[in-house]
């Protein structure tokens, strides 16, 4: 098999170009790094292309390339480059079905990443971001969910319209903010559900709280004046999972 060795190699090229967003975006595709994040992307059907350092062996029937040594870490974003790379394909949008998280711009990747696991573990089914809310493709966010966001419909739309068609469809629209508003443990069943989480430092936007059925808090020492985002929708999306 070739060995790819130059930095100069148009493949190559292309390759580190999928470190940026536009360019994943552009493509579809984007990197994972190590051998769980690669087997993740294989079992999902989203691997297009093992990248191997070279005299390394992983036993998968799919396109393979091996590199030197050299250009894994130039590829890698990692401080100790890993043997194993792959390119993927980005997972296809679905129709929303199921309980759904949607996230106003969420702006940090392991906040994501964090609530992406736990949307995977608490039944969400599908997650809708919005336009500036982080790239789930992010590196960092990958790492944080360690494969279980190829598990998960992630959508990225416009909020404002995305809640009108989910109104339609019958949808409670659950809304969130530190008071002001239902004790979480307070709230009925209701299903099928969609809540909304703000950004970390403004929380929620006035336009978004306006459309929403209820708006609910999590009862807590006072002392503890606000969690982070995270930590707060994986409570709720427990609390919600009836």
């Amino acid at each position: 098999m070739m060995v790819y060795t130059s930095l100069e190699n148009s493949k190559i090229k292309e390759l580190k170009k999928l470190q940026k967003k536009k360019y994943r975006d552009a493509t579809g595709l984007f990197l994972v790094e190590g051998e769980h994040l690669v087997l993740e992307a294989y079992k999902a059907g989203l691997l297009k292309t093992l990248i191997l350092e070279e005299n390394t062996f992983y036993p998968l029937s799919i396109d393979t390339i091996s590199v030197s040594s050299s250009i894994l870490t130039h590829l890698s974003l990692l401080e100790h480059a890993q043997p194993v790379m792959g390119v993927c394909r980005k997972k296809k949008e679905e129709e929303i079905q199921g309980n759904v998280m949607m996230l106003e711009d969420i702006q940090d990747p392991g906040n994501l990443g964090t609530i992406i696991r736990s949307a995977v573990a608490f039944h969400i089914d599908t997650l809708i971001l919005s336009p500036s809310t982080v790239d789930p493709y992010n590196e960092k966010v990958l790492r944080a969910t360690q494969g279980l966001n190829f598990h998960l419909n992630i959508l990225q739309q416009d909020l404002k319209e995305a809640i009108l068609t989910l109104k339609e469809k019958k949808y409670q629209i659950i809304g969130t903010r530190v008071t002001h508003g239902k004790n979480i443990k307070q709230l009925k069943e209701i299903q099928p559900f969609a809540l909304i989480m703000g950004n970390e430092g403004k929380g929620m936007s006035d336009a978004i709280l306006e459309l929403c059925d209820e708006v609910v808090y999590i009862d807590m020492d006072p002392r503890c004046e606000s969690l982070n985002v995270g930590v707060a929708a994986s409570i709720l999306m427990h609390d919600l999972d009836k």
